[in-house]
């Protein structure tokens, strides 16, 4: 059973390990890797802030994300649905608009 205090702590550096999970598969597959850049970088440069173009991005990767799960049904969806909605989308755009912001 989880406590009040294992929901603060952090996991490798990131919110939760859902989002650890999610930004360390756009860092280690190669493909994902330049698409994140990509966008990242498009973000950024078609939004007056930087806090915009974060929102926006985060939302991309979100629905890009939904798109491209897997059909699954039953007790797996909802397992699925489930770490996938603790992932903190903000959370991941940020640290990537930071970082082409800072290239």
């Amino acid at each position: 059973m989880k406590t009040n205090a294992a929901v603060t702590e952090r996991f490798n550096g990131w919110s939760n390990y859902e989002t650890w999970a999610v930004a360390s598969c756009l860092d280690n597959d190669e493909e994902s890797y330049k698409w994140r850049r990509a966008a990242a970088r498009e973000a950024f440069a078609s939004h007056e802030s930087a806090a915009t173009a974060i929102s926006a991005f985060a939302e991309q990767l979100k629905a890009t994300h939904e798109e491209d799960m897997p059909e699954v049904g039953g007790v797996f969806a909802d397992l699925l649905g489930a770490a996938l909605g603790e992932v903190d989308w903000y959370e991941i755009a940020e640290h990537y608009i930071n970082e082409v912001v800072h290239e």
